[in-house]
């Protein structure tokens, strides 16, 4: 009979192969992901590198006092998704499943996503001249953790006792990017984050199928479920708009999207240009992205409709704030 210790080492190395084919994995690598376990994987998001040089910090630093060089962004289910939308600079047309029949354990992508994170930020410590050491140093323990890299996070089972995981481990934050498609997982999650993001980039049925893509069925009636429940969530509850010009930017749709915003009733609406980066680019060009003026020109028509001041605003990151006025 195998010892515990044994059981123990058998356990950990099953959940160390990443359910990945190989070709995947490379290419994900090469563009400095991480893979944690089997699902699972993080990355070192543009503007920690900006923020610990001092060059500029993200728009969620601005926006609700989130410091770039202690956020770990990471997903728990890195090719996992219900829908391959047009804009995503993800490689979509690697999505592998909506659903995860086997999964890790929360404590273990936890654990795993600080150590991955550490490892990918070693480099800059030895970049003294340029680095900011007390950044560097901070950095070593994020305290906000952004679910949002790639995926679906809802497909993840356990994303209650992830969040509450990130918490236990330290974490004063966690920001939770959900596409919608899971209303049930929503409304039985065991924790809450601190802000739950709902994306919102189509109006109508017809919109949705074109620009979302959805491999399920049902992803507008779920959709649509999500945002009759948004309410209920005692979480700061933010609508996040990707704006992609000659899709969704018709200031025709600005009625309907107010209608479903004034459903979901958010605390805050982020709306945001398409940026033209990774495999997006396959999809889509730079005639797609909006100028920051567009932005806040939309914005503010958005605003008016649904009674939502423009608070604030980043201009390279081409995204406007709105809150309930």
């Amino acid at each position: 009979m195998a010892s515990k210790k044994g059981k123990h080492k058998e356990k950990e190395a099953k959940l160390a192969v990443p359910m990945l084919p190989e070709e995947l994995q490379k290419m994900l690598i090469k563009q400095h992901y991480h893979i944690v376990g089997r699902h699972s994987a993080v990355k070192v998001c543009e503007w920690l590198r900006r923020s610990l040089m001092n060059q500029s910090s993200c728009y969620k630093e601005q926006f609700y006092g989130i410091k770039s060089h202690r956020c770990l962004q990471m997903t728990p289910t890195v090719s996992w998704c219900t829908q391959k939308c047009v804009f995503c600079w993800r490689p979509v047309e690697w999505t592998l499943g909506t659903e995860l029949k086997e999964f890790d354990d929360p404590d273990f992508i936890v654990e795993e996503s600080l150590k991955a994170q550490r490892l990918l930020i070693s480099g800059y410590g030895g970049l003294k001249e340029r680095v900011d050491p007390k950044k560097w140093e901070e950095a070593q323990n994020p305290i906000h953790a952004a679910i949002s890299l790639a995926g679906e996070p809802m497909i993840y089972p356990e994303i209650g006792d992830l969040i509450k995981s990130f918490h236990k481990h330290g974490f004063e934050s966690t920001f939770l990017v959900t596409n919608g498609t899971f209303p049930e997982r929503l409304k039985e999650m065991s924790t809450e984050p601190t802000q739950l993001y709902l994306s919102l980039e189509a109006p109508t049925q017809q919109l949705y199928k074109q620009l979302d893509r959805p491999v399920i069925k049902d992803g507008w009636e779920r959709l649509n479920e999500t945002i009759d429940i948004f309410p209920l969530f005692k979480s700061r509850r933010v609508i996040r708009m990707t704006m992609v010009k000659g899709w969704n930017n018709n200031e025709k749709y600005i009625p309907k999207f107010a209608e479903l915003i004034r459903k979901a009733d958010p605390d805050f609406v982020e709306v945001k240009s398409y940026m033209c980066v990774g495999f997006s680019r396959k999809r889509l060009t730079l005639d797609n992205m909006l100028s920051h003026k567009e932005i806040l020109d939309l914005a503010e028509k958005l605003g008016t409709e649904i009674g939502f001041k423009l608070k604030d605003s980043k201009e390279d990151s081409r995204v406007a704030l709105l809150k309930r006025a």
